[in-house]
C-alpha cells in the first residue's frame, strides 16, 4: 500500500463516484476503476549488468511473471547456480504490476546495485476488485508451485538453486509471502523443493483492534480498513479474517511458517510500522524454529524503497535483503 493519511467516500449527490481513497483509487457506480498511482508498464530489457525477460505461468487464470537473471550468467550452464527469489510486488492488491516501471526499475537496481547473483521471478497476479481476494493469494502459491516443477522457464532449471528458494514482498506483497509461507508449511511443493527463507518488508497486515500508535477514534474509516473491504468485500471475520489479521482466533499456527528464516522490515515513519513489529514479535513468541531478524529504516515512510530506490536507505535494504539471501 502507499503511504496514506486519509479517507473520504463520495457524498450521496456525487452520482459517478462510490469510493474515493485519496492518492488510491476511484471506484464508479458503474463498477469501473480508476486506478491514481501505478506506474506505466514496460518492456524487459537488458541494462547492462541485468536481463529480465516476461513469461506466461498460466493461462487460466492468467498468472505471468517478469524475470530477472545477472547477464553473466545467462550464456553459462555451468555448476553455478544462484538463489531464487519469488517476489510478489505491493499495490494494495488492486494496483502495480510486476510489469510497471516502478518494479522494473526497482529490481535493475537491486541485482546491480547490491552486486547480488539472484534469479528474481517477480509474480503478475490477478487484482482486486474486478477479481476479488483470495484469488491474489491462490495465484501467488501456484507461481511457487510452477518455480518448483520441471515445467517452469529454463533460466529457472539452467541457473536456479533449488535449495536456496526464497519469498518476498513488499506491503500487500509481503502479506502475501506470510500467507504463501504458510501454505508451504502446511503442502509439500513439487520435487520436495522446500522454501528457505522470506523477507518481508512493511508488511500489510490489519485487525479490529487497533495497536501501538493506531488511532482508536475512526480505526474502521482508515484508508487501510477501507482498502480491505474493498479487495475482499466478503472476507469471512473482515478485518479479523486470517489473511490480513494472522493472529485472528481461528488463523494458522505462526509456528507452521514453512521456511527456515525470516527478516521483518519496517520502516520508522510508516503508519503500518507497528503492524510489522507486532507480526515480528508474534513468529518470535510462536514457538516457530528458524532464524528471525526485525530491520527498521529510520527517517522513511511507507515502501520508500520501491518509490526511491536510489536513496541512501533504499540502497542499504537492498544490500541487507541480498546478504538476507546470498549468506
Amino acid at each position: 500500500m502507499a503511504a496514506m493519511t486519509s479517507i473520504s467516500v463520495a457524498k450521496a449527490d456525487d452520482e459517478e463516484v462510490t469510493i474515493h481513497i485519496p492518492n488510491l483509487v476511484k471506484v464508479f457506480k458503474d463498477g469501473s476503476i480508476e486506478r491514481l498511482q501505478s506506474s506505466p508498464l514496460v518492456p524487459p530489457s537488458t541494462l547492462g549488468s541485468v536481463s529480465s525477460k516476461d513469461i506466461v505461468i498460466s493461462s487460466n487464470p492468467s498468472i505471468s511473471a517478469r524475470l530477472y537473471l545477472p547477464t553473466k550468467l545467462i550464456h553459462h550452464h555451468d555448476a553455478h547456480k544462484v538463489p531464487i527469489l519469488v517476489y510478489f510486488h505491493g499495490g494494495a492488491f488492486f494496483f502495480e504490476s510486476a510489469f510497471n516501471e516502478r518494479h522494473h526499475n526497482y529490481f535493475n537496481l537491486f541485482l546491480s546495485k547490491a552486486e547480488a547473483d539472484i534469479l528474481v521471478v517477480s509474480v503478475d497476479y490477478r487484482l482486486a476488485p474486478e477479481i476479488p481476494l483470495p484469488a491474489a493469494y491462490h495465484d501467488c502459491w501456484q507461481a511457487l508451485k510452477w518455480v518448483a516443477s520441471t515445467d517452469s522457464d529454463p533460466w529457472i532449471l539452467n541457473h536456479g538453486d533449488f535449495q536456496r528458494v526464497f519469498l518476498g514482498g513488499d506491503s500487500a506483497g509481503a502479506n502475501l509471502v506470510h500467507n504463501v509461507a504458510l501454505r508451504a508449511g502446511a503442502e509439500a511443493l513439487p520435487n520436495g523443493v522446500k522454501v528457505l527463507g522470506a523477507f518481508l518488508s512493511q508488511p500489510y497486515f490489519l485487525s479490529t483492534k487497533p495497536i501501538g500508535s493506531e488511532a482508536v477514534e475512526g480505526h474502521e474509516e482508515s484508508p487501510p480498513y477501507v482498502v480491505w473491504g474493498l479487495v475482499y468485500p466478503n472476507a469471512p471475520g473482515g478485518l479479523d479474517n486470517p489473511l490480513i489479521n494472522p493472529l485472528a482466533p481461528e488463523a494458522p499456527s505462526l509456528a507452521t511458517l514453512g521456511c527456515s528464516k525470516i527478516i521483518v522490515c519496517v520502516a520508522e515513519k510508516d503508519s503500518l510500522r507497528d503492524r510489522g513489529v507486532w507480526y515480528y514479535q508474534a513468529v518470535k513468541n510462536s514457538g516457530w524454529h528458524g532464524h528471525l531478524e526485525l530491520y527498521e529504516a529510520e527517517h522513511e515512510d511507507h515502501v520508500f524503497n520501491i518509490h526511491t530506490p536510489e536513496s541512501e536507505n533504499a540502497l542499504k535494504l537492498m544490500k541487507r535483503l541480498a546478504h538476507f539471501i546470498l549468506h
